[in-house]
Parts: C-alpha cells; structure tokens; sequence
C-alpha cells in the first residue's frame, strides 16, 4: 500500500511580497499538495533573509525544532515538540540556506527537515553546504539548480519537481488587429537581475521598426533601479513607445497578456522563470538569456527528443522562441528581435511552436504529485537519512 499522506509544515518567507516566482510556486504546491489529501500548514516567517538577522534565524530554529502537529509560536514558544510519525517540515531554500546551525539542530533533535531550492546561494557556499547535508532532503525546481548543487557540494539524492503552468487564454497579439504593431512584454520585478536595462539598450536600436513594449513588475523591491529604467526610457527617446506600469494583477495584466506577441526575459541568473512557461501556456514565443534556467523552461512544452539549443543567437528549429548570448553589450539582442520584427515567417515559426507548446505543459498537480511522492517516502521510513547525499 501507498504511504499515508504526511502533515507538512511548509516554511516560507514573509518578507517577499512582490509576485515573484518562488511566491506562485509556493503557493501552487500548497494548494496542490491540499488537494492531494495532505494536512499542510503554511508558515510565512518574516526577516532579512536570505541569511536573516541573528534573531530572525533563533525564530526559524524554534520553529524548525517544534513538531508539525503541535507548533511553538513564532514569536513567544521555547519548548520543542518530539518528532511526530507521518510529519515533516519544507523549508524555502530562502531561509534555510542561510541557517545552517538551525537546521543542524533541528536534525538533531529528531525532526525531519528538507529544503525546497528555488535559487542557491553561491555567495553562502559554506552556509549553504552544512544547511542541505543536515536536511533529511532536498527537491530542487530545476534540472540545472540541482546539477548545479551536485557540483558544487558533491550531493547526491536532489529531487527536482519542475514548476507547473495554469491553463490560461490563448492570446490574440497585437499583430492579428489590422495594421497592429508588434508588442514586446517583459514580466519580472523591476531588479539589476532582470537586466531591463540591457533590454531598453537593445530597443532603442531598433527604432526604425515599428514596435512597443511594456516592461511590467514590481517597482518597489529596488526602488532606485526602477527610477533608472524610467529615466532611461526618457533619455533614450523610447517615452511613446514603452510603459512601466509597475507590477500588474488582475484584468490589467490580462489585457497585457492578451496583446503580447513576444515575451522576454534576460535575467542574468534564472533558476527556471515561470514567466517562460505562463507566456507559452498563451501562445506567446519566448526569448531567453542563454546559459540560464530559463532555457529548460523553454523547451518545457517540446516534444522529447525536438532540438533545445544551437549556435548563440540563432533561433533553434522547434523552440517556442530562442535562448541569446549575452554579456553588456545589448547588440546580440537588438540583433535576434530586429530579425523577428523583419521576418514574418520567424514569427509565424516561434508562434506556432507557442502555440504547440500549450497543450504540453505540465500542471501544477504534476508538481505537487512529485513533492508529495519525496515527503511520503521518507516519513513512511524516520529512519532514513540519506535524501541530501
């Protein structure tokens, strides 16, 4: 018979509050392991993390070392609970990576931990290292972060449970209006990450084409690099044809997606990038940083064995888009999206694909099934250790 369903603690943090992608996956687990039939208590733990204030991380342990079903409160509980059959804590990598004295000792007294990885941290190796050889288990939500933490650490055992896609709408574009004007959208928080600087570089070289864009997402997690993009946008001549509205939600983001015909995304580092799959889960083509995980997201919804890559910045045969070599200089970008504004049979190629790409993705129960899959083995055997290597 199949183990029983565990009860699941699942730690995550509070002080993330733009709609980040670890914030959806985190949300769509617990929602899709509830369905599933486990008992979960979402925990969102406020502080400085990653890394965290000293007492930020005293909150995490104490709440590491209670026991799922008879939790100490955050903010006054000192006693600690014996480990209970069929429970497990999930911490966000966000937090534990950073502590690892906390989950050493949660190990140590008795309670089962695993680390859910949305993003490692290379500036923590040694933090990082001690915080997943003291988890009962890691999942990563990457192919590439977990090849990244084998590397790195020498661990042996990482899970992956990939990200899932809701089903959405397919989007018109503006290209099916008539005389409609291509419409770039660029979905993440406004961060030096995100590199929407590079992005309005690439632009304003293409000035002799018709186009417009919308760069869409938080403006409040930097708020210094979201007042640069928009003086960039002035001082670059681009004001009548890019918005940054500030992050989006509802019917307004809606409308954004339905006039979308290509989505970017040039993050210099990307663990997966759930906008490469929302995008795709409307037909939308992607255009991607290469060497980042947001490639494995782009060639989610193709056929096993279809082409994953090529030459730097050429269009792949099958992708739902291409992934793009890039460092400073925005020429290799400017380059790949004058090709796309020019050639419609490009376009009409990577919208295709996009469009063959939607009834491919995995759902969110694919995800939720996978992680309920690692925590049900290991509570239905206490005893086994061997889940970080």
């Amino acid at each position: 018979m199949p183990p029983a369903s565990p009860r699941i603690r699942f730690v995550v943090p509070g002080n993330v509050r733009h709609n980040s992608g670890g914030n959806v996956y985190n949300a769509a687990l617990a929602a899709g392991l509830t369905v599933l039939g486990a008992d979960v208590e979402t925990c969102p733990l406020d502080g400085d993390w990653p890394g965290g204030s000293a007492e930020d991380r005293r909150r995490l342990g104490r709440l590491l070392r209670a026991a799922p079903a008879n939790p100490a409160p955050a903010e006054t509980g000192s006693a600690t609970g014996e480990a209970t059959p069929g429970s497990v804590t999930l911490v966000d990598s966000l937090l534990a990576c950073g502590a690892p004295d906390e989950l050493e000792a949660a190990a140590a007294a008795g309670q089962r931990v695993w680390i859910l990885v949305h993003m490692p941290l290379p500036d923590q190796p040694e933090r990082e290292r001690r915080a997943l050889q003291a988890a009962a288990g890691i999942i990563c939500t990457s192919r590439s972060d977990a090849g990244a933490l084998r590397t790195r650490h020498g661990l042996d055992g990482v899970k992956v449970a990939l990200p899932g896609t809701a089903p959405a709408p397919l989007a018109a574009g503006s290209l099916s209006a008539p005389s409609g004007v291509p419409h770039f959208i660029a979905v993440a928080a406004l961060l030096p990450n995100k590199d929407q600087s590079l992005l309005l570089d690439a632009l304003a070289r293409l000035t002799d084409l018709p186009w417009t864009a919308s760069l869409i997402g938080s403006d409040t997690a930097d708020p210094a690099y979201a007042a640069q993009l928009r003086d960039s946008v002035v001082r670059l001549g681009l004001a009548r044809r890019v918005s940054i509205p500030g992050e989006l939600r509802g019917p307004a983001l809606d409308a954004q997606w339905g006039a979308a015909d290509l989505s970017l995304l040039i993050s210099r580092a990307e663990t997966y990038g759930l906008v490469v799959t929302e995008s795709l889960a409307r037909g939308i083509p992607v255009v991607v940083r290469e060497g980042t995980g947001a490639v494995e997201a782009l060639a989610a919804g193709t056929p096993p064995g279809s082409p994953s890559g090529s030459q730097p910045g050429t269009p792949a045969p099958g992708l739902p888009g291409a992934a793009v070599g890039l460092g400073t200089d925005p020429a290799p970008l400017a380059d790949l999206l004058g090709r796309w504004l020019s050639d419609p049979v490009l376009r009409d190629g990577w919208r295709d694909a996009a469009a063959a790409a939607r009834g491919r993705l995995p759902g969110w129960d694919a995800t939720a099934r996978i992680v309920l899959e690692c925590l049900s083995a290991e509570t239905a055997d206490s005893g086994k250790t061997d889940g970080a290597g």
